[in-house]
């Protein structure tokens, strides 16, 4: 029996999870599944119960909860040896002025350098800081997420990238590349959230190098289903693609909206059963 915890799967049997944790019924039938299809927003507990009783559940999302948040994904980045920016991490504002002391504005990378809260997606919670002033600023915002229980940080290298950044979207073995481009100065982040704009032709050979080095890193990982943001440096000796972050939850315009996006899920889901020879 294939089950499916994805309301855009059709499968033997269909259970809707959203919004709950799951019970009895949804384990015992998990137990009684050859695979199982969950969606993108399942909880971790829904998840856990999948994999500790079903020899085969997609997607595979391991490392989206053995490595949480952005702190999570540079640590499973260093772990693999995967290419990114230089990168510092900070549980809490106390640790990093811990680090630095009287100096915070002696940062390790110098101004400008890139400041992400742990959590945020499409360019959200991102800032550039070219200044002391505006790391004082950033710190005291980090304060205050610290009094909703929101901790943690990291710095990191400012890589000059004419603007642009390339999203890789993995959908089972289905692979997408495109370029982001954000066409005003004024704005930093080049997420389409924050303005930019969508080129699927410029640098080719970019584009199939970074499309390489995220299949070797999903290989690694088993991600089968996230959306990869990587950079390269302008400076054109350098060919070597850096990766910024992993999405689990990823916008859908560069897909052709949210129907081309189910076309594709529904396809590799397909693709994935009848390599376990469960279609």
């Amino acid at each position: 029996m294939i089950l499916s915890f994805h309301p855009c799967f059709e499968a033997d049997k269909n259970i809707i999870c959203a919004g709950r944790q799951p019970g009895p019924d949804d384990l015992a039938a998990i137990k009684a599944s050859k695979a199982v299809i969950l969606p993108q927003g399942c909880y971790k507990s829904l998840y856990e119960i999948a994999r500790n009783n079903c020899p085969h559940v997609f997607p595979n999302f391991d490392a989206r909860f053995e490595y949480p948040g952005k702190i999570g994904q540079i640590q499973l980045f260093q772990g693999t040896n995967t290419t990114h920016p230089k990168t510092e991490v900070f549980v809490a504002v106390k640790s990093f002025y811990k680090h630095y002391g009287n100096r915070p504005g002696k940062v390790s990378f110098g101004f400008p350098f890139v400041f992400k809260f742990n959590q945020g997606g499409e360019g959200s919670n991102v800032y550039l800081v070219k200044s002391s002033a505006e790391l004082g600023d950033v710190l005291k915002l980090a304060e205050n997420y610290e009094k909703t229980g929101q901790t943690g940080f990291l710095i990191q290298e400012y890589i000059p990238s004419r603007n642009r950044t390339l999203r890789i979207v993995v959908i089972g073995q289905k692979i997408i590349t495109y370029w982001r481009i954000q066409k005003s100065k004024e704005i930093f982040c080049s997420s389409l959230a924050q303005g930019a704009v969508i080129d699927r032709d410029s640098d080719p050979f970019l584009q199939e190098t970074a499309a390489k080095a995220v299949k070797d890193f999903c290989d690694k990982t088993e991600i089968n289903l996230a959306g990869f943001d990587l950079l390269f440096s302008a400076e054109p000796e350098i060919n070597e693609p850096l990766f910024l972050e992993i999405n689990y939850f990823f916008g859908r315009k560069g897909l052709g909206g949210s129907e081309k996006f189910y076309e594709l899920l529904i396809s590799e889901i397909k693709r994935w059963l009848q390599g376990f020879n469960l279609s």
